[in-house]
């Protein structure tokens, strides 16, 4: 058990890191059109313009953000 703490275990720790290190490095040596992020490209859609949520003008109160709503709390 002693050997496999003493050169098994350190040497997959050292080849785990180099496999990281040059997979990591690895984008320099692409081309430079690879190293640009992925375009974004608009979604087609059928539908054309997509609905849109219409936002609720009341807010809770914070002590319900904090406490729950005032029909849930118990008296006492």
């Amino acid at each position: 058990m002693s050997f496999f703490r003493s050169y098994i275990a350190p040497l997959l720790i050292v080849l785990i890191f180099a496999v990281a290190m040059l997979a990591v490095s690895a984008r320099i040596f692409l081309p430079s059109d690879m190293m640009a992020p992925a375009p974004i490209e608009e979604p087609i859609s059928s539908m054309g313009v997509m609905p849109t949520a219409q936002a609720d003008t009341v807010l809770p109160k914070l002590s319900e953000l904090i406490h729950g709503p005032e029909s849930m709390q118990v008296e006492g």
